[in-house]
């Protein structure tokens, strides 16, 4: 039920109660958290988490309207957790990060407090982002991430989600990915890993000089590649080191000839 609460210039307004979730693994900072929220009589903190790991656990089990998430922890760094939740949640990230993730927030309307933050900042942030929930207005975990990472700096892992299980891939295990619909399918160790990202923004988030995109649904790791074989007329397969073959287009043989420095 709406509860009133007392607007600058002394009139009463109805107010949404809403449940949040504080996320750092600084004791500290949560507790500095914990009392500003405490301000706000309709906003109840249903957990608090150290790391990214029962982040995720919580987010799934516990759905808060809010999500106050610091970037820099163990485990799993806040745009890995954002990529394992669920769509839906008000996320204002908490963040010591550097120019380029500031810059991405922006871009993307993303809020985000700036450590050290003071109360006036805070509540201008909690402002924006009740506007923001059950609105799903915050963009997707990996186009956030690319947009906040320096140039030429790429993925070093890819984080999947299984129901309750985590997997964390490092791109050197990596084989290949392909595009089944909304999702890739992760090839990895001859194993097979769902994840929902389109296959265009997992190839932006990594090295070009490592993965190539073969055809319009498959990425492979060009250290798994063995071998490059005639297939039907005028048409050709890659096969991998572990013996898979794949389909090549035209464009995509172009690409691996180019990276191989090999002639047309």
């Amino acid at each position: 039920m709406a509860r009133a609460a007392v607007a600058a210039g002394g009139k009463e307004e109805r107010v949404m109660p809403l449940t949040a979730m504080i996320v750092d693994d600084e004791e500290l900072a949560r507790d500095y958290l914990r009392e500003l929220l405490a301000r706000h009589v309709d906003i109840e903190i249903v957990a608090q988490c150290s790391d990214g790991f029962d982040a995720v656990k919580e987010a799934s089990a516990r759905r808060p309207d809010l999500l106050f998430l610091d970037i820099q922890m163990p485990k799993l760094d806040g745009f890995e957790v954002l990529d394992l939740i669920e769509p839906g949640i008000a996320v204002i990230f908490v963040t010591a990060y550097d120019q380029y993730a500031l810059r991405a927030f922006e871009v993307h309307a993303v809020d985000y407090l700036l450590k050290p933050f003071h109360q006036k900042r805070f509540e201008e942030a909690l402002v924006r982002a009740r506007l923001r929930v059950g609105a799903a207005m915050t963009p997707p975990a990996p186009e956030l991430a690319a947009a906040a990472r320096a140039p030429e700096e790429y993925l070093q892992r890819v984080v999947a989600r299984d129901g309750a299980q985590i997997h964390i891939i490092p791109v050197d295990k990596l084989d290949y990915a392909e595009a089944q619909e909304d999702y890739v399918l992760l090839k990895t160790g001859g194993k097979g890993i769902l994840k929902r990202q389109t296959i265009s923004s997992l190839e932006a988030s990594l090295d070009p000089d490592r993965f190539v995109r073969i055809h319009r649904s498959l990425l492979i790791n060009l250290d798994r590649l063995a071998r490059i074989e005639p297939f039907k007329k005028d048409s050709k397969v890659v096969v991998l080191r572990d013996g898979t073959q794949l389909p090549v287009s035209r464009a995509g043989l172009d690409r691996l000839r180019t990276l191989l420095g090999e002639e047309a």
